[in-house]
């Protein structure tokens, strides 16, 4: 299946220079969305992940389902303050700002195998900020799926040292080349 075929094109969105990568046509086909749960399963089920760690909001889209699919507990990471018990908290950077994720202190343990979902892999930020969540559980993370991958940005070198997969990567920088903001991401 070709998923680009449901990935749409947002220019300068959310802000001017950035080039949106709009999942919502590919949510709306139900086999095409069928197609990246199930892709996501069968690279990962040998990795034998006990958890699905996914961040607000997007990544809850593809992790909750993931996780039923491979009978694993489904762990939010989510904003500041949107959790009612104890937290750990991790700061980091956007490729356009900067933010703040937290996880439940007790939603994964040093026996846990943690498999980390997000929608879109750009500069790593998020990503990163999700392992060393996990790392401050002390769980181990088995790998890192993503339906998009915006490879220019080099994001999967952050991430070295772990079992990366996408979907979809896009190559080409052409687009971001012609705007400001491509020079304060590299």
């Amino acid at each position: 299946m070709n998923l680009t075929e449901f990935i749409r094109d947002v220019p300068d969105f959310p802000k001017p220079g950035i080039l949106f990568r709009d999942m919502t046509p590919l949510l709306s086909a139900p086999k095409a969305f069928q197609y990246v749960i199930q892709q996501f399963a069968d690279r990962f089920r040998g990795a034998r992940p006990t958890a699905i760690m996914a961040t607000e909001s997007r990544g809850f889209i593809f992790g909750a389902p993931l996780a039923l699919e491979l009978g694993a507990a489904f762990v939010p990471v989510r904003k500041p303050g949107k959790l009612p018990r104890q937290t750990f908290k991790f700061e980091y950077d956007l490729e356009y700002g900067s933010d703040a994720l937290e996880v439940h202190r007790d939603a994964v343990s040093s026996e846990s195998r943690v498999l980390l979902i997000d929608d879109l892999l750009a500069t790593g930020g998020t990503i990163e900020a999700c392992m060393k969540l996990a790392e401050q559980c002390q769980a181990t993370i088995v790998g890192c799926g993503f339906v998009v991958e915006l490879a220019f940005l080099q994001g999967r070198n952050r991430l070295k040292d772990y079992d990366i997969f996408s979907l979809i990567q896009y190559e080409g920088e052409t687009w971001f080349r012609q705007r400001s903001l491509f020079r304060r991401w590299h």
